[in-house]
């Protein structure tokens, strides 16, 4: 319950005033009874804990209106700041009339302005002094007063007086609220009260930045501190512990801790004053590692100490020292907004792996070389729940077979010739809680795949040289340039990891199947090395009928090897591939379609069935497609024209020898070429 505090004073504005103060620092945890002399004609007596009094005067006056019991103060009072620099304006040498509530009251403030260091004027107490020989004298009033005489000419209002420290002090100790006062620096939050108590004031200034000091010390801790006192009574209790606890300062602060929290073992250690190290409690369902010690100073005790954090933040806690133990940060640096592309293609690529992203499941990853796989892999760890955890990358084909198993299972102290002292931690311990992705997974050995399966279905892991089973969670995300389910057809690859691996599988697209994307790429890879050139329309065509057998990494190569040839306008023979100049404007369409024509008599050839063979590599080129020989025979055979494979095969050579068509290796197919497109437009029209 709380307790009560009456102010008595002769005027209700310096009544407001002491209360404005005391609620300011105390805010709701005192009920204040405000009461002014004229409010005396009606109270029959005063009922509070405590009364507060500007004088022994006004005591004396309501002496009879107060029971035996309670609690009396005597207010030390001093003036605003700006009153005193109001009293410090006024002229050298003038002799100054004060004027406050009572004449006791009068001299009091007298001493108090004094004491503020005022000498450059002679005080006098209005009450002390004949009326007629103030007229013409400054007068220097408290708030307002009844007592101010009418002929007063030169009036200096230096506002209500206000409690100094040591009074809001009592206050406290009489309400047992003084903890309220040491979480403040109460000099700095009254800037305007002018202490008259010097001495006090000092050491308060002394006492709050000791109390300043443990207080950020408390706060910037990364746990919960609770401190109880011998009897059990809470006195300290940081931020951190607010939130494991739920609970504030104000709810706790007084509070018996050992009631209050029965889990948190402070009886125990109170008792045997004994340490208890780490034990994990629940509090509001969440899982909590406490540790309480004894506060013991020269053999006799003071109370313990609980430190707290919640579980899961000490995990977290653990994989950062995990990270600077092996001396790398194994953290996810991409985003899907930085993989760029406005083709169907690869947002098609990008919306699956964001709903994969959620997912727990193992994804395989499959696309040429310079696709961006491992830049998708750090999209989804980024996206998924696992974010704030280690994305662990190795690229299986860097390691021989033994390196590799170390990098991966760890080991221990000894576990081999050359073994780091102490031992290290593999990376599937590294990636607890988060990702780990194997690139090149097609080139780890058959042994460790036996090895590698085993982790996967059990989740746990056994160093090298050691015989402890760890257990791990984390989600792999695997990647290769080649096929692996024809691996595992020729026996190359194991097949219940390659299904224990596809789960999720995702298809990175080719640059060659991505043409809409080509000159945008190009266009914001040229601004990442800030690139000062432009490209010719020949320049563009070039890039856009490239292979791009590199992909995206190899354009990324070609723009920077444009940027360091410090060209302004960048041509298609300036391109950092094979280029033969366009004859189209050079040579007579004329002429060419008449080497053709001769050619075709030469050979006895139908032209009918080189006429269907352009055609159905511009239908491919239109559809952004490329068209194998085994595609175009099966073409022509529906369409009812005999064209044998190796027939076909012979004809696109023989095409590409006149520049109408380009002929890639492997399964890239052909496509027709500028030139090709021209003398076909110009045949079907002759």
């Amino acid at each position: 319950m709380r307790k009560t505090l009456a102010i008595v004073s002769y005027s209700i504005e310096s009544v407001n005033s002491y209360y404005a103060q005391i609620k300011a620092l105390f805010s709701k945890n005192i009920i204040v009874n405000k009461i002014a002399m004229d409010d005396m004609k009606t109270i029959k007596s005063i009922d509070t804990d405590v009364v507060l009094v500007p004088s022994y005067d006004m005591f004396e006056k309501i002496r009879k209106y107060i029971k035996k019991d309670i609690d009396i103060i005597f207010a030390n009072r001093t003036i605003p700041r700006s009153g005193l620099q109001k009293i410090m304006g006024i002229e050298k040498d003038s002799e100054v009339i004060v004027i406050d509530e009572s004449p006791e009251m009068t001299e009091q403030m007298i001493s108090v302005i004094y004491q503020l260091g005022v000498r450059h004027i002679s005080l006098e107490s209005y009450w002390a002094v004949k009326k007629q020989n103030i007229s013409e004298k400054p007068i220097i009033v408290l708030g307002q007063s009844d007592h101010l005489p009418s002929y007063a000419k030169n009036i200096i209002n230096i506002g209500n007086s206000l409690l100094d420290f040591n009074t809001i002090i009592d206050i406290g100790i009489k309400f047992d609220l003084i903890h309220m006062l040491n979480r403040q620096d109460i000099s700095r939050s009254y800037v305007e009260v002018e202490s008259a108590n010097f001495g006090l004031e000092e050491i308060l200034g002394m006492l709050n930045s000791r109390e300043s000091q443990l207080d950020i010390l408390l706060q910037t801790i990364d746990a919960g501190v609770i401190g109880i006192n011998p009897a059990g009574n809470i006195f300290l209790c940081n931020e951190n512990a607010e939130k494991i606890i739920g609970l504030t300062e104000d709810d706790v602060i007084n509070k018996n801790g050992i009631e209050l929290f029965p889990r948190i073992p402070f009886k125990h250690v109170l008792k045997t004053l004994e340490s208890i190290e780490e034990k994990i409690i629940i509090i509001h369902g969440e899982y909590v590692v406490v540790s309480v010690s004894p506060l013991v100073h020269s053999n006799k005790p003071y109370g313990a100490v609980a430190i707290m954090r919640k579980y899961k933040d000490t995990e977290k806690k653990q994989h950062k020292i995990r990270k600077q133990l092996v001396g790398k940060g194994h953290v996810a640096k991409y985003q899907f907004n930085d993989i760029m592309g406005k083709g169907s293609a690869i947002n098609k690529s990008k919306s699956i792996a964001k709903r994969m992203a959620n997912s727990n499941s193992s994804i395989l990853i499959t696309g040429e070389t310079g696709t961006g796989k491992e830049l998708f892999a750090q999209a989804i760890h980024n996206s998924s729940p696992r974010k704030n955890y280690p994305f662990v990358a190795v690229n299986c084909g860097a390691f021989p077979e033994s390196l590799l198993e170390s990098e991966l299972f760890g080991y221990e102290e000894g576990a081999f010739t050359g073994a780091r002292k102490g031992g290290k931690p593999g990376l599937f311990e590294l990636a607890h809680n988060g990702t780990l992705f194997l690139d090149e997974i097609a080139e780890i050995p058959m042994n460790l795949q036996v090895k590698l399966l085993r982790v996967l279905q059990e989740k746990e892991v056994v160093r090298l040289g050691g015989d402890s089973i760890i257990n791990v969670d984390f989600r792999v995300i695997a990647a290769t340039n080649k096929n692996l389910k024809s691996m595992v057809n020729e026996g190359k690859f194991r097949e219940d990891l390659y299904y224990r691996l596809n789960v999720l599988p995702l298809k990175i697209p080719p640059l060659r199947n991505r043409k809409e994307d080509i000159l945008f790429l190009f266009e914001e890879t040229k601004k990442q090395f800030n690139g000062n050139f432009v490209l010719t329309e020949k320049a563009k065509e070039l890039l856009l009928s490239h292979n791009w057998d590199g992909n995206v990494r190899e354009l990324i190569n070609c723009v920077e090897y444009l940027v360091n040839l410090d060209l302004k306008i960048i041509d298609a023979k300036d391109l950092p591939f094979e280029y033969e100049e366009n004859t189209d404007s050079e040579m007579d369409i004329q002429i060419q379609r008449e080497i053709m024509i001769e050619f075709l008599e030469t050979t006895g050839d139908d032209l009918r069935k080189y006429i269907f063979v352009l055609e159905e590599l511009k239908k491919a080129y239109i559809d952004n497609r490329r068209l194998g020989r085994r595609s175009i025979h099966k073409k022509a055979k529906l369409n009812g024209i005999f064209l044998s494979e190796q027939e076909t095969r012979r004809m696109l050579i023989e095409l590409e020898k006149l520049q109408m068509v380009k002929v890639n290796k492997g399964r890239a197919g052909t496509v027709i070429t500028k030139e090709g497109l021209n003398i076909l437009e110009y045949i079907r029209l002759g």
